[in-house]
């Protein structure tokens, strides 16, 4: 007879709009236990703790030697704090993006992590997306990308600039599906309604020849979330949302024809819960003691690319 996993002991700090979805995925995971919700604000902490059957605390310092496993849903400028503290209490952690504040503290997090023996994903929800994932089948050889994440304003994520808080996203697909390192870049930023760049357009060249254009606003009138990718044989837009896949394929031309037709296909997948496919990737990972999916070297290359796009953006305006 199969033995049953040991229950393991969860905790989520950040009691927000994000907090609280980590907090019902893992109520639902049959194993988890899910133990405490840690959030300043007492008042929603406690709310969303009697929702889920968990106990409140205010100071994530306490969970040391009462959790297994945390997600860390506070505000991005709070992460590499808060992470460090649970990986040195030997507590894995499931980090939302941002992954730091800046690249110096997303490789000490990476390091502590290696260092501790803890598992630490990253919290890029776009690699769950069913039609990300099937993506990757689809993609070959990609000569141009072009990126649209476009978003009405709300104060949610205002701590990091849209670099930070909605570019990662597409930076990580790209890297993912793309791998490939960065020949050259362009980038420029306004900031608009708060003191931190809220639109972004990015032009990266790889070195595989592949040259991305992202466009990504924090201010839009319309929502849009959408990646297309431009191949040899082919033109491929995911949107994100709609988790739908078009595909425009070139097909050789009938009898008597003097040029190709275009043929078109389109891929559904339905409503699916990337959410809850990420947080049971996380759980599963801390069970096998493997490299979760997305990976601290995965959060590290993304921050590498906003460092460099946020770096050319300060040469450029520093320039006479």
């Amino acid at each position: 007879m199969r033995k049953a996993a040991a229950e393991l002991r969860a905790a989520v700090i950040g009691a927000g709009r994000l907090g609280t979805l980590h907090a019902r995925k893992y109520a639902a995971i049959a194993g988890i236990k899910l133990a405490h919700v840690v959030d300043i604000d007492a008042e929603r902490a406690a709310a969303l703790a009697t929702e889920v059957g968990a106990t409140r605390l205010a100071d994530y310092r306490m969970l040391a030697g009462k959790v297994d496993l945390v997600t860390v849903a506070s505000p991005g400028v709070t992460h590499h704090e808060i992470a460090s503290a649970m990986l040195k209490a030997g507590i894995d952690v499931l980090l939302e993006k941002p992954m730091a504040e800046t690249l110096a503290q997303a490789r000490e997090l990476a390091g502590l992590a290696s260092g501790c023996g803890r598992i630490l994903q990253i919290g890029h929800l776009e690699r769950f997306n069913p039609a990300v994932v099937h993506l990757h089948s689809i993609v070959k050889n990609p000569r141009f990308v072009e990126c649209h994440r476009l978003a009405p304003f709300t104060e949610r994520g205002t701590d990091v600039d849209v670099v930070l808080d909605l570019m990662v996203h597409d930076l990580d697909v790209i890297l993912s599906v793309a791998p490939s390192e960065v020949a050259s870049l362009e980038a420029v930023g306004v900031a608009i309604l708060t003191d931190r760049l809220d639109l972004v357009n990015a032009r990266i060249r790889f070195q595989s020849g592949l040259i991305a254009n992202l466009v990504t606003s924090r201010v839009s009138p319309r929502r849009e979330r959408k990646i297309r990718f431009f191949q040899p044989d082919a033109y491929i837009s995911v949107d994100y949302e709609a988790r739908g896949i078009q595909v425009y394929r070139k097909t050789p031309p009938a009898q008597g024809a003097q040029f190709p037709t275009i043929s078109a296909e389109q891929i559904g997948f339905g409503e699916g819960d990337p959410l809850a496919d990420e947080v049971n990737a996380f759980v599963a990972a801390v069970r096998s003691r493997s490299l979760p999916l997305v990976s601290a070297d995965d959060g590290l290359r993304v921050m590498e690319l906003t460092e460099r796009i946020k770096d050319v953006m300060l040469t450029d305006s520093a320039a006479p």
